[in-house]
C-alpha cells in the first residue's frame, strides 16, 4: 500500500470514500481497521457505543482482504472496509441480547442476512453497538452493557434504539453502521447525533437474523433495517448492497427502485412542521424551516399547508395499536403484560392503560388496525401523486439529559418550556412507519447551545433513492455532518 491516505484525518470521512481508497490501494484494510480500533480504545470507554468486540476475527478478515488485493482480486465494493452493526443483528459466535441479561450466554450460530450481504461486498465487521432493552426506548441503556452517551454532550442520551450505532458513526469509531427501526430507532439517534440515517420501505431489506431466535423468524410488521452513516452517498451505497428479496421469494421478485429526481428546480416538496398532538420545540422547528427555505431558494416548490387526507390523531392511534402489539409480542415477559391488562379497570384510560391494551390486543383488534392502515397507505399514495416529498421533524427536541426513571411511559419531555408525554414524539416516526414509507434523516444544523438537529425526508413507497438524494442535496446547500468537538 502506498499509504497516501491520512490516517489522522480518516475517521470522519465517508464510507464511500474510504472504500474507494481501499480499492485503489491508498490504504490497507489492516491499517484502517487498526486506526479505528485505536479510536475505539481511546473514546469508547467514555461513550460506550460499541459493546461487542469482534476484533480478533476482524483482523483475520482484514489480512485476508489485503492478501486478496495483493493478488489483484477484489472482494467487492466494500473491500476490507471496517464497520459495525447494531447488537440486535446476529453475528456468529457472539451474543444477541436485545439488552436482556439472561441472553448474555447466547452465541449466534450464523450471521444475520444483512451482515452476510455486507461481508459479501467485502466489509469487515469488527463490533456491535449498544441498544435499549427490547429495542424500545429513545435512549440506549441496559443491564448487560450499560449506558451510551451522546458525543455532543455526554450528559445527554444517544437516542434509541440504534443509539450505539449513531454514536459510533458520529464520533468516528466506525466507517459505517447498520441499525433497525420500528418507532424511529434509526432516525431518532441519527437526529440526536448529527448523522444520516435511512428507514427503508418496509421489507426491501430482509430482517432475517435480526432476532433473538436462531431459527428464521416471521416478518415483523412495521420493522425495517437500514444504514446510518456520515453522508447520504453512504446510505445509498449501503442500501444498494443490502436491498433485495430473501431466498424464499428471490426466484421471482426483484426491486427496481425508481431513480431520484434530476434537479431541485420544480421539485414539489411539502413541509409539516408541527402538530398539536405531538408538539415540536421551536429550536428544532427553526432548523427544519431554515433547511426548507434553502430548498425554496434553490428552486423547489414548497407547500407548508399540504397534508395527506387523514386525521393525524387517527393515524397515530392506528400506528400505536400496530406498534405496541408487535413490540409486545416479541417480549419474553408477554404473559406479565396480559396479567397487568387483566387488572385494569374499564374506566382507566391513562396512557399506561391504553398502551397495555394495545400491547395485548386481540387478533381482531390488530386485524382492524391493519385495515385502517391500508386507508392511510392510500391517502399517502394520493398525496404523493401531487407532491414529490415531505419534510418533517423526527424528534420533538434536541438530545435530552439521561432519564432512566421507571416506568418509562410516565416520563415527560420539555417542549417549549412545557412538559409533554415522553412517547408523544412517536407520532413523527409513525407517519412513515405505519404506511411502509421510506424516510431519510439528514442533519440540518445545531441549536444555539450546539446540539444537533435532524430532519426527516419522507417519500412514497419504494421512493428510497429520492429521499436519500434530497438528503445529499441538503448537504450541498446548508452543510451536512460535522464531527462532535473533542472526538
Amino acid at each position: 500500500m502506498n499509504g497516501s491516505i491520512d490516517l489522522k484525518a480518516f475517521p470522519f470521512g465517508s464510507a464511500t470514500a474510504l472504500a474507494a481508497a481501499l480499492r485503489a490501494g491508498k490504504v490497507s484494510s489492516v491499517e484502517l481497521l487498526k486506526a479505528y480500533l485505536e479510536r475505539v480504545d481511546r473514546f469508547n470507554p467514555t461513550l460506550n457505543a460499541l459493546v461487542v468486540d469482534n476484533r480478533a476475527a476482524a483482523l483475520r478478515e482484514a489480512r485476508a482482504a489485503d492478501r486478496a488485493f495483493a493478488k489483484g482480486r477484489s472482494l467487492g465494493t466494500l473491500h476490507g472496509l471496517p464497520m459495525s452493526v447494531k447488537e440486535s443483528f446476529n453475528l456468529e459466535g457472539h451474543p444477541t441480547t436485545f439488552g436482556h441479561p439472561h441472553r448474555k450466554g447466547h452465541a449466534a450460530t450464523q450471521d444475520a442476512l444483512v451482515v452476510q450481504r455486507l461481508k459479501a461486498a467485502g466489509a469487515v465487521v469488527f463490533a456491535k453497538s449498544n441498544v435499549p432493552i427490547n429495542l424500545a426506548d429513545f435512549q440506549s441503556y441496559n443491564a448487560v452493557y450499560g449506558t451510551t452517551h451522546n458525543p455532543w454532550d455526554t450528559t445527554r442520551g444517544a437516542g434509541g434504539s440504534s443509539g450505539g450505532s449513531a454514536v459510533a458513526v458520529a464520533a468516528g469509531l466506525s466507517a459505517l453502521e447498520f441499525g433497525s427501526d420500528i418507532g424511529g430507532s434509526i432516525r431518532n439517534p441519527a437526529a440526536y447525533n448529527g448523522v444520516y440515517g435511512h428507514k427503508p420501505t418496509w421489507c426491501i431489506v430482509p430482517k432475517r437474523g435480526h432476532t433473538m431466535l436462531d431459527l428464521p423468524s416471521a416478518e415483523l410488521d412495521l420493522s425495517v433495517v437500514g444504514p446510518l452513516a456520515r453522508s447520504a452517498a453512504d446510505l445509498a451505497l449501503a442500501l444498494k448492497l443490502t436491498a433485495g428479496p430473501d431466498e424464499l421469494t428471490a426466484r421471482g421478485v426483484a426491486y427496481r427502485l425508481p431513480a431520484p429526481p434530476k434537479a431541485l428546480r420544480g421539485l414539489r416538496v411539502a413541509v409539516w412542521l408541527d402538530e398539536a398532538i405531538a408538539p415540536v420545540d421551536d429550536a428544532v422547528k427553526a432548523r427544519i424551516e431554515a433547511a426548507a427555505r434553502a430548498l425554496g431558494k434553490a428552486g423547489v416548490k414548497l407547500d407548508f399547508k399540504a397534508r395527506p387526507a387523514f386525521d393525524p390523531a387517527h393515524a397515530q392511534a392506528v400506528y400505536g395499536t400496530l406498534l405496541q402489539a408487535n413490540m409486545a409480542a416479541r417480549r419474553p415477559d408477554y404473559a406479565h403484560l396480559v396479567e397487568a391488562r387483566n387488572r385494569l379497570v374499564d374506566d382507566d384510560h391513562s396512557d399506561h392503560a391504553m398502551t397495555l391494551r394495545a400491547s395485548t390486543a386481540s387478533f381482531k383488534e390488530v386485524f382492524d388496525a391493519h385495515q385502517q392502515r391500508e386507508l392511510l397507505r392510500w391517502a399517502w399514495h394520493d398525496f404523493f401523486g401531487r407532491h414529490d416529498l415531505m419534510l418533517m421533524p423526527i424528534t420533538a427536541t434536541p438530545p435530552f439529559p439521561h432519564d432512566h426513571s421507571e416506568p418509562a411511559p410516565a416520563r415527560t419531555m420539555r417542549v417549549n418550556g412545557r412538559s409533554v408525554p415522553y412517547f408523544a414524539q412517536l407520532f413523527w416516526a409513525g407517519l412513515a412507519t405505519a404506511a411502509f414509507l421510506p424516510s431519510t434523516v439528514a442533519p440540518v444544523g445545531h441549536t444555539g447551545d450546539g446540539l444537533p438537529v435532524g430532519m426527516q425526508i419522507v417519500g412514497p413507497e419504494m421512493g428510497d433513492r429520492s429521499t436519500i438524494w434530497l438528503a445529499g442535496q441538503m448537504a450541498r446547500l446548508i452543510g451536512g455532518y460535522t464531527p462532535p468537538p473533542g472526538f
